[in-house]
């Protein structure tokens, strides 16, 4: 018997986000909808929200079984203070069994890629490891949008993920990544939890040098979306007023001369 294969199945962005869900054909690929259309078993990032990602999709390509007969599991969270690459096959491995089965599972997020600034990767590795296809699905990534909007160093650039909350501890690690980017030409990508984006820009424009080049990307994929690229001095000129109950994107490529 062949196995089946992983699909990496991208979530939309506007969840949870927008008060009016645009039509999910209009946020993503209708080969990807369809593909995941035919899925019968997922191993997502919560049961519930997986569940109203299916029933939008089955409004454009009808599900191959009842959403009620879908098998869907949550992936496990790992250990308070472990990453999630130390997850061991013990935890992830039960949940590649269809796959030796030959029947194909999709890995779903609340929200874009998985894998990507989100979890899933340590099921991923597993499947390599077991001889399970992994085929990623074309879709929306927030980290991939908003870098390419930005119009900073596309080339180079590093997702950090999120900085640290105390105020003291944040101002060191953003010097430092400042000058990770002046010395290597590199962009820094963080995020934040929405309801403190507005502490973390202000920390960046207090943390920054006036000549490094701040871009901040929020609402993707949504009506209320924006980008703002500027000089740190340009931001604290003329500040922008961030949601606190939206996800934002924070990016900055400091100036080679310093």
């Amino acid at each position: 018997m062949s196995k089946g294969r992983l699909y990496l199945v991208p979530n939309t962005l506007d969840f949870g986000v927008a008060t009016e869900l645009a039509a999910l054909d209009d946020v993503l690929p209708r080969h990807t909808l369809h593909r995941a259309a035919q899925l019968t078993h997922w191993v997502v990032e919560n049961a519930k929200t997986a569940r109203a990602f299916l029933k939008r999709v089955d409004a454009v390509f009808p599900l191959t079984q009842p959403l009620q007969a879908l098998s869907i599991q949550e992936l496990p969270r790992p250990a308070k203070g472990r990453p999630e690459a130390e997850s061991t096959a013990s935890t992830h491995g039960p949940l590649l069994q269809p796959a030796h089965e030959g029947m194909d599972i999709g890995l779903l997020s609340e929200a874009g890629l998985p894998a990507v600034a989100d979890p899933g990767s340590a099921l991923v590795a597993l499947a390599h490891s077991q001889g399970i296809e992994v085929v990623t699905l074309p879709g929306s990534s927030s980290l991939v949008l908003a870098l390419a909007a930005s119009g900073l160093q596309g080339q180079c650039f590093a997702f950090i993920g999120y900085l640290p909350v105390e105020p003291a501890s944040r101002q060191v690690r953003i010097r430092e990544l400042e000058q990770r980017s002046r010395r290597e030409g590199q962009t820094q990508l963080a995020i934040e939890t929405p309801y403190r984006n507005p502490a973390l820009l202000d920390a960046l424009l207090q943390s920054l040098q006036p000549g490094t080049l701040l871009s901040v990307s929020t609402s993707l994929c949504t009506p209320k979306a924006w980008t703002r690229t500027a000089k740190v001095a340009d931001w604290r000129r003329q500040p922008s007023r961030l949601p606190n109950d939206q996800p934002a994107m924070f990016s900055w490529l400091a100036d080679s001369k310093g």
